[in-house]
């Protein structure tokens, strides 16, 4: 009797703790999908046509923008790949306005290919969405400066090699509609949301643990 008191007890523990798992998991999904509706709402919203006095990363962060001025003809290449393009880079470029205030655009990718081609620098409109990517962590390689290769965006890091503000903008269309530079504009897509996942996960252990405890109650009869 004893044994079969301290399985229940053990049992039951488990139980509450893996249908916690997975009711917590449930509820972070929820959270996950009022951000992401928010940060597409805010995609969305009209553009502005002013830059930011002082830019604030959690305010202004995916603030659509439009912008007159002159694209830079530095050029900094972050190594990425797209599906059925294959490897390229991320072409970031310095964008300076009317008033003197410079920041940094992201103006799209292009293939190993195509990275030696010019391409256009001088006045134009651009329509993006203000971005802080974070994207390096403590094993991101340091930048290869001689064959300006970058392995990561980093908007300060890049912001100080190109003397621009501290703030990027990723266009979400090419202002001068060259063929070998495609836009990638900001999305949801890159951002997780594997909640539903791992709540399936801790329900599914929680019944395998369920189904065990009675297993071993049927085994402990007299």
């Amino acid at each position: 009797m004893r044994r079969v008191i301290f399985l229940l007890i053990i049992s039951g523990a488990g139980l509450a703790i893996l249908i916690g798992l997975g009711t917590w998991q449930l509820q972070r999904m929820a959270w996950k999908e009022d951000i992401l509706a928010t940060i597409e709402a805010r995609i969305a919203e009209e553009p502005v046509t002013v830059l930011p006095s002082d830019f604030d990363p959690e305010v202004d962060k995916y603030r659509p923008i439009r912008l007159s001025g002159d694209i830079g003809e530095n050029e900094l290449h972050v190594l990425s790949s797209f599906k059925d393009l294959g490897p390229g880079f991320r072409v970031v470029s310095d964008f300076t306005l009317a008033n003197g205030r410079k920041v940094l655009i992201d103006r799209g990718f292009v293939t190993q290919a195509d990275r030696p081609d010019d391409r256009y620098f001088g006045p134009a409109e651009i329509e993006g969405n203000l971005h802080w990517p974070q994207e390096t962590d403590s094993y991101t390689p340091k930048p290869d400066w001689v064959d300006n290769i970058w392995f990561a965006r980093d908007a300060e890091q890049m912001a100080d090699y190109l003397g621009t503000e501290p703030a990027m903008i990723v266009l979400r269309r090419n202002p001068q509609g060259e063929a070998d530079l495609l836009p990638v504009p900001v999305d949801t897509a890159s951002i997780p949301n594997n909640h539903l996942q791992y709540s399936i996960t801790w329900f599914s252990l929680a019944f395998i643990w369920a189904a065990m405890t009675v297993y071993f109650l049927r085994r402990s009869r007299p």
